[in-house]
């Protein structure tokens, strides 16, 4: 196979030799370090020299993305987990997934240091607040699989506050963002336990397209989803600075230091590049990962068992290796 460079050299010429083909690309969020991959593509010509001249539609709090993917007015949106692409084939929308840039969902739960938390299980002795999202979701797992009760759960508004006047309590977050604040804010380092080291096997960022893209077009979405894996590839393991500084431009509200350390957990818990994108390269996806969570998430209620959770993605664009020289050169 040839080695990422090598491959973006010769798109690189045919991308001279022709018209780019226009794509966009929405968001799930305002831009954060979180998406910094596809900012990197962006900003560092990954993208043109893929043949591909890319938009890149943030989302926000009274933005919604999603929507704009099955009707045409996107045509790739980064939706937060594998539920998402679940229900897509529960509602009869025609989308998919056709690559995972996180292995792991960001989801946590954060406790206050000595109160007795040591592992996991401790924080059923807990007040947790909860949004009405993660009630839904991942909560209803947490109650399967060990044990947590819906009367120790009260309200989470995204805001810390209740949180940090009750030690006895926890919160939901993400890894790249909640902890970072709540130690700037009270000046105490949090506990954080990462729900997806206690099994929970949702992929996250992942990169959606609809069917008729894939049928009609599959060179374009393969370009696509391999640029955007050398982006990422080049965002954790080369220089940043030109991600970062779109980022800034698209969000500047974006401070260094919250970048950084969004970077520095990413690495740190291997979000990206850790399980299977490890041999298989960034975007990875397999069957047995899909099944594995579709089970758990049947057994938590979530999910109907009779859902064909296989049309709600395709092996066919990724666990290809791109970009793993990258990684082996910058270590």
């Amino acid at each position: 196979m040839l080695a990422a460079g090598v491959i973006g050299a010769v798109l690189a010429g045919v991308a001279g030799a022709q018209p780019l083909d226009k794509v966009t690309f929405g968001t799930n969020w305002v831009a954060q370090a979180e998406h910094g991959g596809f900012y990197q593509a962006l900003a560092d010509g990954t993208y043109r020299r893929y043949g591909l001249d890319v938009t890149i539609v943030p989302g926000g709090p009274q933005v919604n993305n999603r929507i704009l993917l099955p009707v045409g007015k996107l045509d790739f949106f980064m939706s937060a987990n594998t539920l998402q692409a679940f229900d897509a084939v529960a509602q009869n929308v025609p989308t998919v997934v056709v690559a995972a840039m996180f292995q792991k969902d960001p989801q946590v739960l954060i406790a206050h240091p000595g109160q007795g938390v040591e592992r996991f299980a401790d924080l059923k002795r807990l007040t947790l607040f909860v949004s009405k999202e993660g009630m839904a979701s991942y909560f209803q797992w947490l109650k399967a699989e060990f044990g947590f009760s819906d009367q120790q759960v009260k309200p989470y508004t995204f805001n810390a506050q209740p949180f940090l006047a009750d030690k006895r309590s926890a919160m939901q977050g993400y890894l790249t963002s909640e902890p970072f604040a709540i130690e700037r804010q009270s000046r105490i380092r949090p506990l954080v336990f990462l729900l997806a080291d206690q099994g929970f096997a949702s992929y996250s960022t992942l990169i959606e397209t609809r069917r008729d893209l894939v049928e009609n077009k599959p060179g374009l979405v393969q370009r696509f989803v391999d640029a955007s894996v050398v982006g990422w590839a080049t965002y954790l393991h080369g220089d940043p600075s030109a991600g970062n500084a779109l980022i800034k431009k698209q969000n500047p509200e974006m401070s260094d230091e919250l970048i950084a350390y969004g970077i520095a957990q990413m690495k740190q818990h291997g979000l990206v590049d850790s399980g299977d994108a490890a041999t298989l390269g960034i975007g990875a996806m397999t069957d047995a990962r899909m099944a594995t969570f579709f089970a758990a998430m049947v057994r938590a209620g979530v999910i109907k068992p009779n859902l064909d959770f296989r049309r709600a993605y395709t092996l066919q664009f990724v666990n290809k290796r791109v970009g793993l020289d990258l990684r082996s050169n910058n270590p």
